[in-house]
């Protein structure tokens, strides 16, 4: 699989990215194993995770695997910190939170040090330059060895990228900014992707298929059984892209498939993949059979003509200010 730069940094990424949101939960120790082994195998470095994803599970399913299945230097291992399980404090950027957090997330991972440790969420009770800070402790104790954000907003992602390139040698520049992508929610492009390529942060979009819906699986309505549409906890998680919008998005990505001999799934994360500014999109497989078919698009480029169709059909309403005022 092809490597790419994270942002401007030096540290190399597969084009695809492993996630593990599932696992724990509803993907179980021997799934997670076979997806792995099938991700390593296929070239892929890029494994994230979360200090939340099933309580702190997927963590130690990812720390129980690495070494034993897979060699440790062979991953580049992402985790995040920073999102809480308080309805009513949604995220906590103080630094006794998050190095806290991250002492736990490298306990259960069985390693001494993440490759790219990610805040989770922006914390509107924390002064920011606390939080930057922690990141720069996380990475001179040796603890990360990058680090990114992940949720902020266009002007959270400036404000924090230019805070950490004011006092360059002191404070370790962002490497990357997680936020969904996909041709059913570009809405990234207005703020937040312009940003991170002025400022030389990667982008790695997760759910880049839609949550699963430009698989072409919900069409005619019913959730297969087994999808994430089919799950109490998760099917509210697909509801809001099963609109009459997004079927003619997901209609214009099956014409391309069979224009092309490929599926849709390959099609959504070919467009998402090579869009300016990507480093690597983040999968979330059930099965390693499903992963396999996402591995598969390394070989797929789009036509030129294919992909401005469908930039074309799934074009967000941008109007004032992104386009000049004397347009409208």
């Amino acid at each position: 699989m092809e490597q790419r730069q994270l942002g401007r940094t030096g540290l190399r990424v597969s084009r695809i990215g492993l996630g593990t949101l599932t696992w724990g939960r509803d993907t179980d120790e021997h799934d997670a194993a076979d997806q792995l082994k099938t991700f390593w195998e296929a070239g892929g470095t890029l494994v994230d995770t979360a200090d939340v994803y099933g309580g702190g599970d997927a963590e130690y399913l990812l720390g129980q695997l690495v070494g034993g299945l897979v060699p440790r230097r062979d991953l580049v291992i992402a985790t995040k910190a920073g999102s809480v399980p308080d309805p009513d404090r949604r995220s906590d950027g103080s630094r006794g939170h998050l190095l806290a957090a991250l002492d736990d997330s490298l306990a259960r991972l069985g390693t001494d040090h993440v490759d790219l440790w990610q805040l989770h969420a922006f914390d509107p009770y924390t002064p920011l330059e606390e939080t930057l800070g922690a990141l720069d402790l996380a990475v001179t104790s040796g603890r990360a060895r990058y680090v990114g954000v992940s949720t902020l907003s266009g002007w959270q992602l400036a404000k924090a990228a230019t805070w950490q390139l004011a006092a360059p040698g002191a404070r370790t520049p962002l490497a990357s900014t997680q936020m969904e992508y996909s041709l059913l929610q570009r809405g990234v492009e207005r703020e937040v992707l312009p940003a991170a390529l002025d400022l030389g942060l990667g982008l790695l979009p997760s759910s880049p298929l839609g949550r699963g819906v430009l698989t072409g699986k919900y069409r005619g309505g019913a959730a297969p059984v087994g999808s994430r549409g089919d799950s109490e906890h998760l099917a509210p998680f697909v509801a809001p892209y099963l609109d009459e919008t997004a079927s003619r998005i997901v209609d214009a990505v099956l014409t391309a498939a069979n224009g092309l001999a490929v599926t849709p799934l390959q099609v959504a994360l070919a467009w998402v993949r090579d869009r300016p500014g990507v480093a690597a999109p983040v999968v979330g497989a059930r099965t390693a059979q499903q992963l396999t078919e996402a591995l598969s698009v390394e070989a797929l480029s789009l036509p030129e003509e294919i992909r401005l169709a469908l930039d074309d059909v799934s074009a967000p309403v941008h109007r004032y200010p992104d386009q000049d005022w004397s347009e409208l």
